[in-house]
């Protein structure tokens, strides 16, 4: 089961959206992205790795789980501040600890020959058919922050449906991620929504 979440503040920040909005780049993007390119070698060399340990082995290796694991809640936590989902900076690096983001998946063995059917193909029956779809659904979302940017700057709230939905996108997205890249078994559905015992868990102020 996928936990992902983004927590919805009660209020928003002017101050940091303003500070996101227009120096964003050099205080976030930047730092962000240096550190990350480094650590996207040491991703691509564990996933070759991997791709081979699980065609011979039928086992995921425990070092390609912990590597994207770090590098997915270090993509969520940086993600959810540039769609302005989330105040505070992200912390760097794949250990960074947030208390407005949570992403966690079970450790799975999908085989030897999921692994070859997604290699093979995987771009035909998970990549396209989510792709179409994940295109319509981006345009309503970057519509939705464009107009939760003016929100929040007037108002400091973030209405509750639109960060749902807008977090249902990123969710999306990362089931697409994990399933195409060996850490889910279950086919992701086209939907943003989370999974029912997920909902199921969360506090009764958030759902």
């Amino acid at each position: 089961m996928l936990t992902f979440n983004v927590k919805h503040q009660e209020s928003y920040s002017r101050g940091e959206l303003l500070l996101r909005s227009f120096f964003g780049w050099l205080y976030i993007l930047i730092p962000h992205g240096i550190a990350i390119m480094f650590y996207a070698i040491w991703i691509y060399i564990a996933t070759i790795l991997a791709w081979w340990i699980i065609l011979f082995t039928g086992k995921t290796p425990e070092f390609y789980y912990n590597a994207m694991l770090g590098f997915n809640r270090w993509g969520l936590r940086l993600s959810a501040r540039i769609w302005n989902l989330s105040d505070g900076y992200p912390a760097i690096g794949p250990n960074g600890s947030d208390d407005k983001t949570e992403l966690h998946y079970p450790m799975i063995h999908i085989g030897r020959g999921q692994l070859l059917l997604r290699s093979i193909f995987g771009f035909v029956y998970i990549i396209i058919p989510h792709v179409i779809c994940l295109w319509f659904r981006m345009i309503a979302t970057y519509f939705l922050v464009f107009l939760a940017w003016w929100t929040v700057l007037f108002t400091g709230k973030y209405p509750e449906n639109w960060h749902k939905f807008n977090v249902g996108t990123l969710r999306w997205q990362m089931r697409l991620g994990l399933y195409y890249g060996w850490l889910l078994d279950k086919y992701p559905p086209f939907s943003g929504a989370p999974d029912q015992m997920e909902e199921a868990e969360k506090p009764i102020d958030q759902i």
